[in-house]
């Protein structure tokens, strides 16, 4: 057994939720009339549920042990995110003119290493899996390249774990910050993700089993793309062929991010070209 597959569910939502308070900014000032709608919505939807279904005490303390469990497992970041991000993302991009977005996940880093286009991930020299090359434009709306765009990367391994939320990877293991040239053109060179199961040996690996669900993710290669004077847009890329793109246990996939690529002639791996259209900033 490799030090990567000893991950635990607990050690990576630790790190998850640790990433999460150290990266994500909040917006001041949401008003008490819209904390109290929301509150009021969310509260009812459970007293609901628990009407209409008559909730056994068996089932609520069940409930709340579980609920106690995510917690302490530190695995809210990856509940809220498989279960519940892919619903805030449609809302957040829903006037986008541009390319699709899709959920980030709870296993970005920033400040991945720089590289110019034609780029490498960093990899082991052992990384297994096949090569990939991807190919692309940055441009906005009308068309026109956007020089120095910038496509954070980042994916899992074959075996499915991410650096940085696994031990004994390299710390930038198939993470990197590319940069586009003047005609907004980048080459990134990867290995093709393999499909890969959340965590299953902590409280949402319980709800999985519970519920009689499957934990599995398409292949999926994450994506945030930004240049200067335009919208961020956060996108995860699947591939063709993949037997979860219809049953996603994020609910993520959208028909637009699905790649297909090509044997290259050499026959040394893959190959596929993919842009990025994005919208001026508000």
């Amino acid at each position: 057994m490799t030090a990567e597959t000893q991950a635990t569910a607990a050690a990576s939502g630790a790190k998850a939720t640790e990433r999460f308070h150290e990266n994500k900014k909040f917006a001041a000032g949401t008003s008490q009339e819209r904390v109290n709608l929301l509150a009021s919505r969310l509260v009812k939807a459970v007293n609901d549920t628990v009407l209409e279904e008559k909730v056994t005490y068996d089932e609520y303390n069940a409930f709340k042990a579980w609920l106690i469990k995510v917690g302490e497992d530190g695995e809210w970041p990856l509940f809220l995110d498989v279960w519940v991000e892919h619903s805030v993302e449609e809302v957040a991009n829903e006037s986008r003119e541009g390319s699709k977005g899709s959920i980030e996940g709870p296993y970005y880093v920033p400040d991945a290493p720089k590289l110019e286009s034609p780029a490498t991930l960093p990899m082991r020299e052992d990384e297994s899996g096949t090569p990939l090359l991807w190919e692309g434009r940055i441009t906005n709306v009308a068309g026109e390249p956007l020089p120095g765009g910038i496509v954070e990367i980042w994916h899992a391994d074959d075996a499915g774990f991410y650096s940085q939320y696994a031990p004994g990877l390299p710390e930038w293991n198939l993470r990197g910050t590319v940069v586009a040239d003047a005609d907004g053109y980048f080459q990134i060179n990867t290995m093709q993700p393999a499909p890969y199961q959340i965590p299953t040996d902590g409280a949402c690996g319980q709800l999985i089993a519970a519920a009689g669900w499957h934990a599995w993710r398409p292949a999926h290669i994450h994506v945030k793309v930004h240049a200067e004077g335009y919208q961020e847009i956060t996108a995860q890329l699947y591939f063709v062929g993949d037997e979860h793109l219809s049953d996603d246990i994020a609910s993520a996939v959208k028909p637009e991010l699905v790649l297909d690529p090509q044997d290259k002639a050499d026959g040394s791996g893959r190959e596929v070209i993919y842009n990025f259209v994005l919208d001026p900033a508000n």
